[in-house]
């Protein structure tokens, strides 16, 4: 997604929200499939500095401090080399104060050298209430403040502030910093500044940022009721509930009035299962077509068993790699977290709301809030009648399950062994052998050359090509 590495540049005073952005931002862009790391250099200070003592560490005028500060950030700048340049990284994000120019001259320089891309990200906030409620938040239980009480924290947060306001020098988007490509985020969203945005990142980077808003809400997040399709193990289609299926939406209903959700918002897809789902709650509830499950193609209203019987190599490619697999005439988990993505800016704009949705979409949901991997997202357990809440914390998300007792069907197929693939290519491998010499050295070559592992082994072998002998050498 990106033509060359970038690095985003955090700016601003302590307590401005600055790590709260920086690993939401590097979060969303793993999600939508851009490699991306945050380097703290809070992290690197305390490296390098085993025990916090007070703000002094963060005086001007203390020369010791500020050499191993200038030193910390040579030290993380380089790991940021090593990401981007060894490690398969698209973008660094250098989670710092960077208040001076000298600062972000050094890191411009940095960049340079390295012919990455540069974006900075400046969090400006005067509002008195929103620097103390970050502070009581997140820097209480910093490390710097371990066992500390409240008071103290408070005290000696306020100094170490007033510390870097003495040397802070904003961008300035009419004068020294107008050629530089950045946004200033004011007072948590209320307004925002943009320049000189250079290519498509940076505008999903700024798009990003302009959605998240700082405040407290509640995402409930559940599937459908049991379907029929469900009962008879089809994947796709537009079945109806079945009756325990029914009986969860009733069950939902009373789960949304005894927790008091009034104000909750509904969104359901565009499939009957969901829409008679939210039909029974007694509330409004908006349809939304993106949400619909994931498109499963020829394969659609099929068994798995069916599709293993008529489909096998497909089927035996999914199981390698589940993520990026696209069904014929479908989509796959990869296609559907980038329909997803204007939920996911919705989500973050919203107060409290329910989605109604699909095992596939909510496996995409939950890995956007719980940070896992592309590698993991097919795999995660969403189980038919269970509601799980998910409440955004300062760096992280915290997760409620609430099972409502009614039985349901297991959907769930866990990850398949490293080896399962390769056998569901025998029947028709064998079939194909025992017709033709020819055809099963095509067979052979198009099964290894969707395999992820051995293929100069497979190329450089000289066959004995008699059909068992290459069945056997397959199953090797």
């Amino acid at each position: 997604m990106t033509n060359s590495p970038t690095l985003i540049v955090m700016i601003g005073l302590p307590a401005r929200g600055k790590t709260y952005m920086s690993k939401k931002l590097t979060r969303y862009l793993n999600w939508i499939g851009v490699p991306t790391k945050v380097f703290n250099l809070g992290v690197y200070r305390r490296e390098a500095v085993k025990s916090y003592k007070s703000y002094d560490f963060f005086r001007h005028d203390n020369e010791e401090a500020m050499k191993i500060r200038k030193h910390c950030a040579l030290v993380a700048l380089q790991d940021v080399k090593i990401y981007l340049n060894e490690e398969g990284g698209q973008i660094a994000v250098f989670d710092a104060t960077n208040t001076t120019r000298e600062r972000r001259d050094l890191i411009l320089n940095f960049v340079k050298e390295n012919a990455y891309k540069v974006f900075f990200v400046e969090s400006v906030c005067d509002d008195p209430d929103v620097i103390a409620a970050n502070i009581l938040e997140v820097k209480v239980s910093s490390p710097d403040y371990p066992e500390a009480h409240r008071e103290r924290v408070m005290d000696d947060f306020l100094k170490r502030i007033e510390c870097y306001k003495v040397t802070y020098q904003p961008l300035d988007p009419e004068g020294y910093d107008k050629d530089l490509s950045f946004i200033q985020v004011m007072n948590v969203g209320r307004r925002f500044l943009v320049n000189r945005v250079q290519d498509y990142i940076q505008s999903k980077i700024v798009y990003y940022l302009m959605n998240i808003h700082v405040h407290s809400h509640s995402i409930y997040l559940c599937r459908h009721g049991e379907s029929d399709h469900n009962m008879q193990g089809r994947i796709g289609g537009d079945s109806e509930l079945s009756p325990r299926g029914k009986q969860f939406a009733a069950a939902l209903r009373g789960f949304i009035e005894e927790h008091g959700l009034s104000d909750l918002k509904v969104w359901t897809s565009q499939l009957r299962r969901t829409i008679q789902t939210a039909e029974a709650l007694g509330v409004p509830y908006e349809q939304w077509k993106i949400l619909n499950e994931i498109d499963a193609g020829v394969c659609e209203e099929m068994t798995y068993e069916m599709i293993q019987s008529t489909f096998p190599e497909e089927f035996a490619l999914r199981d390698q790699d589940k993520y990026h697999y696209r069904y014929p005439g479908g989509e796959s988990y990869q296609d559907l977290v980038q329909r997803l993505e204007p939920v996911i800016m919705e989500l973050e704009r919203q107060g409290n709301v329910l989605v109604v949705c699909h095992q596939a979409v909510m496996r995409c949901l939950l890995a956007y809030f719980l940070d896992k991997s592309a590698d993991d997202l097919p795999y995660l357990k969403c189980p038919l009648h269970t509601v799980l809440k998910l409440t955004p914390v300062a760096y992280g998300c915290k997760v409620e399950l609430f099972y409502l007792n009614v039985e349901a069907v297991n959907t769930h197929r866990d990850r398949p062994l490293v080896s399962q693939p390769l056998m569901t290519f025998l029947p028709s491998l064998a079939s194909v052998c025992s017709q033709s010499v020819p055809n099963c050295l095509v067979l052979c070559f198009s099964v290894v050359a969707h395999m992820k592992c051995f293929p100069r082994v497979f190329y450089s072998h000289t066959f004995d090509c008699s059909p068992r002998k290459l069945c056997t050498f397959v199953l090797s």
